[in-house]
């Protein structure tokens, strides 16, 4: 393929909103699965099994940050189609090389983890953390380039087979009698694998031919060079916020029954659900326009447009959802996970500034800030471990997920004021626009408020009346601001 060939497949005409909008086809349509199968999980497998996961979870995605050795953000940054492919053969190379080297690693040392971890029941799944690596591995390197090239339809397609392929097989496999913790894993594995080779196949039918005359050691070993701050700032930087998002998890499993870390665990994985369909998608795309109108000069607009957007989205149903949780998780998932409904909303304020602060955060790849990531993440994994430590002294569950969630609030608060900062917005701008969201809403949270403790109604209907204010915010707010933002976002073309 010539390089004619290759400028005009990354130069793909799409808007921001196309290419959101394929992003969020595939993305909401296995999201959605998974909440819907959830009630059903949840009644097949304990809090203990959901733990398990949790904790085989976390050990891959602390491997898993560094196996690209954070060459794959750099896909999106060089203008010329072959830089970008020798990036993605560089990543592609250090996930194998990484992927090999945890074999022996996890093989000598099983004893060490399984202390560490207080699992002995992960013992016999620990063979398939190598396997989990590599899979997630080359899936973050291809991810990237598919961002790049702008075939986001791809992701869609590769998401809705792992969604299916995971729910489908963790549901079988509990209605023949095999609901337990390894099943859960076996599961996650299976998924992971069919996403990584349905992508991979599609892109190596689109593009293969292209990367096989592109890709060459000399060129992978100048792409090294020019980007070594990934490497040098971004891998500690990833390892220590992935450690940081994971230390609850390991952290848990120390002071508490496995039941508490399956609470948690489930209370994350749903609260997630908003970052999955539509934070992961705005980052993606995010990236790319950014990268781009950097070099037009037009980064504060597409910075600005992108925050609003997020803040409309999640400022109500995260605080709702702090008044509501327990009802919201006994009416769906059972009396059983009432508490993992009480985590849920000790937890959403926190995770509400992390939807709306991670999408914005590759605004730091894109100035090549890495060195402020860097002291994020440091901050993010030292005041974690202290919150949870203390909390955990205490004995108190709920005492230690406050702690740890107030200084998730603080960090991110942080954050996102850095990144306004930098962007070139005004803080002022963007606190009088949060402020008119939060009156909008205000009439809606007294309401729940009243029916909750002062009429003491059923869990039913408070949830009904949730769904019922989400739903009527979201058509006014949207009412009122989609048609200006709309026409300014349809403006960006590539």
């Amino acid at each position: 393929m010539n390089n004619a060939n290759s400028s005009s497949r990354s130069a793909k005409k799409t808007s921001f909103a196309d290419d959101v909008l394929k992003l969020v086809s595939g993305t909401l349509f296995a999201q959605v699965l998974t909440i819907i199968a959830s009630p059903f999980l949840t009644r097949l497998y304990g809090p203990e099994a959901f733990g398990i996961l949790a904790l085989f979870l976390s050990v891959t995605s602390i491997i898993g940050v560094i196996i690209c050795f954070r060459y794959e953000l750099a896909i999106m940054l060089p203008e010329t189609d072959e830089e970008a492919a020798n990036l993605l053969g560089l990543s592609l190379v250090f996930v194998v090389l990484i992927s090999v080297l945890t074999i022996p690693i996890v093989w000598l040392g099983q004893s060490v983890i399984l202390e560490l971890l207080k699992a002995p029941k992960l013992s016999r799944f620990l063979w398939l953390v190598p396997a989990m690596v590599f899979f997630s591995g080359m899936a973050q390197a291809l991810n990237y380039w598919n961002s790049r090239t702008k075939y986001f339809g791809r992701l869609s397609v590769a998401r809705v087979c792992q969604s299916v392929t995971t729910t489908g097989t963790q549901l079988g496999s509990g209605y023949i009698g095999y609901a337990t913790g390894g099943t859960l894993i076996v599961a996650s594995v299976v998924g992971s694998a069919m996403s990584t080779l349905i992508l991979g196949g599609q892109i190596w039918h689109d593009d293969g031919k292209f990367l096989r005359t592109s890709i060459n050691w000399n060129r992978m070993l100048a792409g090294l060079r020019r980007y070594s701050k990934f490497p040098i700032y971004g891998i500690w930087s990833a390892l220590f916020n992935t450690i940081s998002v994971q230390l609850p998890v390991l952290m848990l499993s120390n002071f508490f029954p496995s039941t508490v870390v399956g609470y948690y665990a489930l209370s994350h994985r749903l609260l997630g659900l908003p970052m999955s369909i539509i934070g992961a998608t705005f980052s993606q795309v995010f990236f790319q326009r950014a990268a781009k109108a950097k070099s037009e000069g037009n980064l504060v607009e597409v910075f600005e447009v992108s925050l609003q957007y997020l803040l409309i989205l999640g400022i109500f149903p995260f605080l709702a959802l702090m008044l509501v949780g327990d009802d919201i998780f006994t009416v769906f998932l059972g009396k059983n996970w009432t508490e993992a409904g009480v985590y849920a909303q000790i937890l959403a304020l926190w995770i509400f500034l992390v939807f709306i602060g991670s999408p914005v955060q590759t605004l730091i790849e894109v100035l090549e800030r890495q060195e402020i990531e860097l002291f994020f993440n440091i901050f993010l994994l030292i005041s974690r471990w202290l919150s949870l430590f203390i909390g955990g002294l205490f004995g108190n569950a709920r005492f230690t997920l406050i702690l740890f969630s107030v200084t998730g609030v603080i960090a991110w608060l942080w954050m996102i004021l850095w990144l306004i900062s930098n962007a070139g917005l005004s803080a002022k701008r963007i606190t009088i626009f949060l402020t008119k969201k939060l009156v909008f809403g205000l009439p809606f949270l007294i309401i729940i408020v009243l029916a909750k403790w002062v009429f003491d109604l059923s869990s039913l209907f408070i949830v009904g009346l949730y769904i019922f204010s989400v739903i009527t915010y979201y058509f006014f707010c949207f009412g009122r601001d989609i048609k200006s933002k709309l026409k300014f976002i349809l403006s960006f073309k590539r």
